[in-house]
């Protein structure tokens, strides 16, 4: 008899997390849309909510071509230069 275990084994790196800015007044927030319905109403309303309440800066918005694919490379240098914090989620 065979047993077979579903977990399977993983690794992972550790990574670091991008450090956190003081506040968020005057900010660029960046949004990065997955494509899936409702994620840019989501998005747009949670970038409007920090502006009312933390005084943000302007808003810029991309969107990935499918949920299922990530950004590309050149995507995310251009979000990472443009803004100062960048919002992402998957709605339906």
């Amino acid at each position: 008899m065979d047993i077979l275990d579903p977990a399977g084994g993983t690794s992972t790196a550790s990574r670091q997390l991008a450090p956190r800015p003081q506040a968020l007044g005057g900010l660029v927030i960046g949004i990065l849309d997955n494509s899936k319905p409702n994620a840019a109403a989501l998005l747009e309303a949670v970038a409007g909510a920090l502006r009312e309440r933390f005084g943000t800066g302007g808003v810029r918005a991309w969107q990935k071509p499918g949920a299922s694919t990530g950004a590309a490379p050149a995507v995310l240098d251009e979000i990472a230069g443009a803004c100062s914090v960048t919002l992402t989620a998957s709605a339906d």
